[in-house]
């Protein structure tokens, strides 16, 4: 099954978004091999990529959130899943190429907006600067990448500082900086300037690593964040013992 040649996903001036199908699996593309986030069809509301899972790991830290935000749309799995289970909050996604806005509206299962959602077609950059957006999202969640993969298509100290500046107190970060080895460090290093606290999770399918940003740094009590653990794998059926247990071993690794 592909989307290559209906117009309505190739708008000029950014690259084609396409589909693939593969033993339930619906994987979106950006003109090229490279899985920019999948859907299992008999799952379409779950989050189907453990990488995708991993950037629900503000759930450890944040139970009241009112504002969440995707920089980077993907195959809209984030998006989704925030808007159905946070019924409180509000969700924004800001993404910039409209081709992949209306393939996730006809292949992915993504909502037309509402009171509650806003998907917007926009540069990510632009809605960090945006000093209306300072102060007002509780988690935001950077996945940026373009047709080529190579690493996040914003990494410099500037951005990671404006994203800070979007969150309010206690706010949190996951961001995937899945890419060349060289951007990893690059990325850390722009991230620990602009937070309290970072932490990153185990490297998971092909590469991609999530990283953790705190606003403020917490305290962590792994007997508290493992009871947690056990909450959101019953309520929201994610594997959140893995993320503490990488946790565990991020801090144990960096003691000192």
């Amino acid at each position: 099954m592909s989307a290559r040649h209906d117009p309505r996903f190739s708008r000029p001036g950014h690259p084609p978004a396409t589909i693939t199908e593969f033993e339930g699996v619906r994987s979106l593309h950006l003109g090229t091999s490279w899985e920019q986030g999948a859907m299992r069809l008999a799952r379409p509301d779950a989050i189907e990529l453990e990488y995708v899972q991993m950037m629900m790991a503000w759930l450890l830290f944040r139970r009241d959130v009112r504002r969440i935000v995707q920089l980077g749309l993907g195959s809209a799995a984030l998006t989704k899943f925030c808007y159905q289970r946070f019924p409180e909050a509000r969700v924004a996604a800001a993404e910039l190429n409209p081709n992949v806005i209306a393939i996730c509206h006809a292949y992915f299962g993504l909502p037309p907006n509402d009171a509650r959602l806003d998907v917007r077609e926009m540069d990510a950059l632009d809605f960090v600067m945006d000093p209306a957006n300072h102060g007002a999202v509780d988690v935001l969640q950077v996945d940026l990448y373009d047709e080529e993969a190579r690493g996040p298509v914003l990494d410099t100290p500037e951005f990671y500082r404006a994203c800070a500046d979007c969150l309010g107190p206690d706010g949190i970060m996951t961001a995937n900086v899945f890419g060349d080895f060289s951007s990893y460090d690059k990325n850390f290093l722009a991230m620990e300037g602009a937070f309290d606290a970072v932490v990153w999770l185990p490297e998971v399918h092909d590469a991609n690593i999530v990283v953790i940003a705190f606003k403020e740094a917490p305290r962590i009590d792994f007997s508290a964040l493992y009871e947690r653990a056990g909450e959101i794998k019953r309520r929201y059926n994610l594997p959140a013992k893995d993320w503490v247990n990488g946790l565990k071993e991020w801090m144990r690794d960096h003691a000192g």
